[in-house]
């Protein structure tokens, strides 16, 4: 089954952009995923196509439609969750990436202007997502960023599939560090372990150096990683705890 994306947008030339190079680009060639942009412009009724007008109790900037943007929404058939791309939205994290990846596609409404008439956001139960605390000029680049996330997490896109398990934020971690030929580089060499062969050690340290390098730079990261490490253990004890019950109750019977 091909996994749909549609994108309803003011610039529909944007795309396919980058996802059209590339990973995403072959797997769009194989047709593991399908890209379709909708023009918004094209839902204005009037001569002009005016998609925008100026917002109730002053202030600068002009605001989305709320006529022009809901036609745009009840014409499209793809699909899966309907998320509005917004700095006012949840911040985005792999664990939404790969719920996205496991449904049937996904349509995204790329913001423009001061934003998008809240009546929008409420009647069609938006999902809004942002990449982070910044502002773009619009939602298209965080549309290309989603979706190149969404696809290289498709089946047969990317050509080693074990590399994905091991990538930042799928256990809690940033990724480790990695080194490849030369041995020796500007006089900074490969730590000895990456070249020991013992892979028990090389994976340890690897562990090890996510976990630092996560501890140093998100903090945010590290104390869920641990609260969910400590969880874990907990939930371990309890099991053992509950056998060796079950097993001196079995005894004594």
């Amino acid at each position: 089954m091909t996994w749909a994306a549609s994108v309803l947008t003011l610039f529909p030339d944007m795309f396919p952009g980058p996802l059209g190079l590339s990973l995403a680009g072959k797997a769009m060639e194989r047709g593991r995923w399908s890209l379709k942009t909708v023009d918004i412009r094209s839902f204005a009724t009037d001569a002009h196509r005016t998609v925008d007008d100026t917002p109730f109790g002053g202030g600068p900037g002009m605001v989305l439609k709320p006529d022009v943007v809901d036609a745009a929404l009840r014409a499209e058939t793809t699909p899966g969750p309907r998320i509005y791309l917004s700095p006012r939205g949840r911040v985005v994290d792999q664990r939404r990436i790969r719920e996205l990846v496991e449904g049937p596609g996904v349509v995204l409404l790329c913001g423009r202007f001061e934003g998008l008439d809240q009546r929008v956001i409420d009647e069609h139960a938006l999902e809004e997502i942002s990449l982070g605390d910044f502002v773009l000029s619009g939602g298209e680049p965080a549309a290309i960023t989603i979706l190149d996330a969404c696809v290289r997490l498709l089946p047969g896109t990317v050509g080693a599939p074990e590399t994905l398990v091991e990538e930042s934020f799928e256990a809690g971690l940033l990724e480790y560090p990695h080194y490849t030929r030369p041995q020796v580089w500007r006089e900074r060499a490969v730590p000895d372990v990456l070249l020991s062969g013992n892979h028990g050690k090389i994976k340890a340290w690897r562990r090890a150096a996510a976990e630092a390098a996560t501890k140093g730079r998100r903090p945010d990261l590290w104390d869920r990683y641990q609260a969910k490490s400590s969880a874990r253990q907990s939930d371990i004890g309890t099991e053992r705890a509950t056998g060796r019950l079950a097993g001196a109750i079995e005894e004594e019977v």
